[in-house]
């Protein structure tokens, strides 16, 4: 671990033979322009914020609605909710819950930043702004957006789960918290939930993880022995030579055919899962 000038310092270093700092900088540097799949202004869905009340979190809490423009039958349909990694939401978090609306779903990606005014533009902002938060409120915040999404006007009554890094453990979090709440969660390269409530979860859950994750990666064998224990419903994917963040179409740690393989992954378990019938 090392400060940003510290690091600036070293990346200096390495930059020889042509290459520069901005050059190398750039390699790590999302770039969400080149990364989006789904447009905000796509006919096939449509975007709203939305509020909601969470009395125990931060009082209120505020996020990006992505619905299929096209009414379902009976107007009702299957929910995702999603969450950001540990920067706020950012617009490849909302390329994601726009996806999930192409696909079918009512997605709704909420923003741990709205207590400080929201994602502010850019990652490392991002990033110092929720590390300032209180993490219990925060947590308190995805349990009062889930509970939100449940009971939406446009819910079929199920709920899925997907979630990236911090979103990853907040998934986990939620199967465990929320047990008869969360219908299907599909944690990203996420740690699992706190000792005093891991046990509550049964699943099913949909892991993915990264082979080149060892922070993460040290915490699956207990997790795993804790859903074999309680008999949870899970199955768990390794992603060969993908790193942390493989799904982030954005960075250069962006696996394509991983990434590609997860998603289908993904919307093939909430089809199984979240059907009305």
């Amino acid at each position: 671990m090392m400060d940003r000038r510290e690091f600036m310092d070293r990346l200096g270093s390495i930059a020889v033979g042509g290459l520069t700092v901005a050059m190398l900088t750039s390699t790590l540097i999302p770039n969400y322009a080149i990364a989006q799949q789904v447009s905000f202004n796509d006919k096939d869905i449509k975007a709203t914020y939305e509020k909601f009340p969470s009395l125990m979190g931060h009082g209120e809490g505020n996020g990006y609605l992505v619905q299929p423009s096209t009414p379902s039958s009976g107007g009702k349909r299957p929910t995702v909710l999603v969450i950001h990694e540990n920067r706020g939401l950012n617009p490849y978090i909302k390329d994601v819950a726009r996806r999930l609306a192409k696909a079918g779903y009512a997605a709704f990606a909420p923003d741990a930043l709205y207590p400080l005014g929201g994602y502010p533009g850019n990652d490392d902002d991002g990033r110092s702004m929720q590390s300032s938060l209180d993490p219990s409120k925060v947590e308190f915040d995805f349990i009062a957006a889930t509970h939100f999404l449940k009971d939406h006007t446009s819910s079929n009554g199920k709920l899925g789960v997907v979630g990236f890094c911090f979103g990853g453990y907040i998934s986990n979090f939620l199967a465990a918290s929320l047990p008869n709440v969360v219908d299907a969660a599909v944690p990203f390269y996420g740690t699992p939930a706190r000792t005093d409530i891991v046990n509550n979860v049964s699943g099913p859950l949909l892991i993915q993880l990264a082979e080149i994750d060892p922070r993460v990666n040290a915490s699956w064998p207990a997790y795993e022995a804790t859903l074999k224990t309680n008999r949870a419903s899970y199955k768990m994917h390794m992603y060969s030579g993908a790193r942390h963040g493989f799904h982030n179409d954005s960075t250069g740690r962006y696996d394509e055919k991983m990434a590609q393989i997860a998603w289908r992954r993904t919307l093939d378990f909430f089809a199984i899962n979240l059907s009305s019938t």
